[in-house]
Order: C-alpha cells, then structure tokens, then sequence
C-alpha cells in the first residue's frame, strides 16, 4: 500500500497552509509529523483524509486519486480536533452508530476495540459525562474499530494519564504491525520518538525531514 501526496498546495483565506508537499508513504509504518501550533499538521491531515480540497496538487492511494477517484479514503481511521460524537448516547451507541455508516463491523467488533482502549463497552454513562481522558480513549476506539488501511492521527495522546498514554502507544505500534499506513503529529515529542519509523517537520506549510 502506497500514499503519495505530490505538489500539494492549499490556500484558506490568502494564507498559505500546504506549500508544494510531496511525499511517498507506506503500509507497516509510522510517520510522524512535528511542528508548532499553525504550522499545518492538521491541514495536512484533512486533504490526505479527504475532508477539504487542494488547490493543485494530487493525493493518490495505490494510483487511484483522491476526489477522482472517490472523495474519502476508502479505508481511513481519523482523530482530529473534534470527535464528533453525541453527547446523549454512550460509547457503544455512538461507535454502533458510526459503524452503520460503513457496514463493516458488528456489535461484537466494536465490544473488542472499547474494550481495547481500557474503557467498558457496558458503561451506561454517556459521552458527554465522559472524563477529558475517556472521550480520547472512546476516539481512538473509533478510529481503529474497523482495522483500517490508514490512521491519521491527531495528537492521540492528548488528555491521557501516564497509563492511558502507554495503552495508546501500545494500540498504535499494533496496528502498525498488521500493515496500517499511520500518520501520526503529536506535541509529545516522546511519542514522535518512540513510535516513528520516519519524522517529518512541517513549518509554514512546508514539509521536510527531520530527527527527533
């Protein structure tokens, strides 16, 4: 499995956000991207997954391009700045309720990956009085419910205490193993370097190598 992004512009509001990123990644392994807050991780992750549009540029995954040849990526797990889940339902409702979308996971599946992240399918609490730290466990349960080809990751250990943080680090480096393409920016720069096989630095938009 190939992802690679060539050329890739994007301009919001007169500002330049992506300035002609080119990379090549692959499956069975991590990426992760620094920088500081504006820099464009987060803007980086939205055009790969397919949330917002280049202005020129190409996304492709295995020679089929992104908004051409269909609009998301067809196998994605994603945790960005916002969950979107319901405050009303419980974590199992919420996760079933996204699963209905793809039809790809059952009851059963969804049991397994809350259970994954340390939290318990049966909790009859509901999201919105979930902890800081339970809401990012429950979004990372979410993203990797289906076993998906790609992980955008956005700050996953943000809100984690110490063994939340090594629970999740734990997931990731599993799913690494079994094939996922995964992109991960973190503020942490313990994460970027104990889970990255690659680093990259962005700054203005800008993407280059870089160690940690």
């Amino acid at each position: 499995m190939e992802l690679l992004v060539e050329n890739a512009n994007k301009t919001i509001r007169g500002r330049r956000i992506l300035c002609d990123v080119n990379l090549e990644l692959s499956g069975g392994n991590i990426y992760g991207f620094i920088g500081r807050n504006g820099s464009g991780k987060t803007m980086l992750f939205r055009a790969l997954s397919g949330l917002i549009r280049l202005d020129s540029g190409t996304i492709s995954l295995d020679g089929r391009v992104l908004h051409r040849d269909f609009s998301v990526l067809p196998s994605l797990g994603l945790i960005l700045e916002n969950a979107g889940l319901y405050p009303g339902l419980t974590g199992l409702e919420n996760l079933k309720y996204l699963a209905k979308l793809t039809r790809r996971v059952g009851t059963e599946e969804i049991r397994d990956a809350i259970r994954r992240v340390g939290l318990d399918p049966d909790d009859k609490r509901t999201y919105g009085k979930y902890s800081l730290g339970m809401k990012q466990r429950l979004a990372i349960a979410q993203a990797v419910m289906e076993s998906p080809d790609v992980l955008l990751l956005d700050e996953p250990t943000n809100a984690l205490d110490e063994s939340g943080v090594e629970d999740i680090r734990r997931i990731i480096t599993e799913e690494r193993d079994r094939g996922a393409l995964i992109l991960l920016a973190s503020h942490n720069k313990e994460d970027i370097r104990v889970l990255s096989d690659y680093v990259f630095r962005i700054e203005k938009g800008s993407v280059s190598g870089a160690e940690v």
